[in-house]
């Protein structure tokens, strides 16, 4: 301290000394700040729950479906078809086969178009019984190859239909405004195309067999030959087998048409339908044609049928 001229008292003072203390407050704040800020942090971390990391995602193209057991499995559908998932053999119920005896004629029309068919159906090795259509393109080989290998045939006589002529007939066919003796010439000429026929039914005919005065023409043609008469039964009125047996010709008639439908599946079913007719009645007669989808379900079906205990048969043996 020292006294000035004038006789005041002059306080010494340090340099910066005023301008120190804004700064030693300031620092102060900032330190209560962050002890402010450490200690709601901490308050806030001791309520808030732990919380667990999530499983990563997995992200597919495709989702699939939950597995299903083979017997719970729906049709599978596509565009264009329905196709079932069929069981394992081990979870189908199979329902026996019906077992027991019974004869069984399968009559093939329409033969003679050619020899592949033939000889697929001729292959299956069960007897059968080929109906030939003359005037056929193959009608004198599909005829020669049954009988070199053992295949009974007939004629398959084209009738008239109802619906004559908007429903086509072959040329060479017999129709009820024929005069009798053009009939009988039509008769002779089908036996010079197929000498080894052993018997005949009709083709189409659901107008002609209804008219017993033509079919006693036809009928009379045949026992004059020795050949039997089997009634293809294309109307429920025909007179064909009944006038047959008037006359004292050996006669049957069609128990079931196995391929209205040309489907592998419903000809099975009506080729099991005949067999069971057969196991019933005794015998049964079956008529169908040289299709794919017939020879594909006859290949199969028929030699189960025999060893089943059935027996296929030629048709003579059920003609009487």
């Amino acid at each position: 301290m020292a006294t000035s001229r004038n006789g005041k008292i002059k306080v010494n003072r340090k340099k910066g000394g005023r301008n120190s203390r804004p700064l030693v407050g300031f620092i102060i704040l900032a330190v209560l700040v962050v002890a402010a800020v450490f200690l709601i942090d901490g308050l806030l971390n001791q309520k808030r729950p732990e919380k667990k990391p999530e499983p990563p995602k997995v992200v597919a193209r495709h989702k699939l479906p939950p597995r299903e057991s083979a017997a719970e499995k729906e049709p599978v559908v596509h565009e264009d078809y329905t196709a079932t998932v069929v069981p394992p053999p081990t979870e189908r119920h199979v329902r026996p086969r019906p077992a027991g005896s019974g004869n069984l004629a399968i009559i093939i029309d329409d033969m003679g178009k050619g020899m592949q068919e033939a000889r697929s159906i001729i292959d299956i090795g069960v007897p059968v019984t080929f109906s030939i259509i003359p005037g056929l393109p193959k009608v004198r080989q599909v005829a020669q190859e049954a009988q070199r290998r053992g295949i009974e045939a007939m004629i398959h006589l084209p009738m008239e239909p109802k619906g004559y002529p908007e429903r086509r007939l072959e040329e060479n066919g017999l129709l009820l405004s024929q005069s009798n003796d053009e009939i009988v010439v039509r008769m002779n000429g089908y036996f010079k195309e197929v000498p080894q026929a052993v018997g005949a039914n009709n083709h189409m005919g659901s107008a002609f067999t209804e008219n017993k005065e033509k079919m006693a023409i036809v009928l009379r043609v045949l026992k004059e030959k020795g050949l039997f008469f089997v009634d293809s039964k294309t109307s429920a009125i025909s007179v064909g087998e009944s006038t047959a047996r008037e006359m004292g010709l050996r006669t049957a008639s069609r128990s079931v048409f196995l391929d209205n439908i040309q489907d592998v599946g419903y000809i099975s079913k009506q080729i099991r339908q005949a067999a069971s007719i057969a196991r019933k009645r005794g015998s049964a007669i079956a008529i169908c044609h040289p299709h794919p989808a017939t020879i594909q379900a006859l290949a199969a079906e028929l030699p189960k049928l025999r060893d089943e205990g059935v027996t296929l048969v030629p048709a003579s043996s059920l003609v009487h």
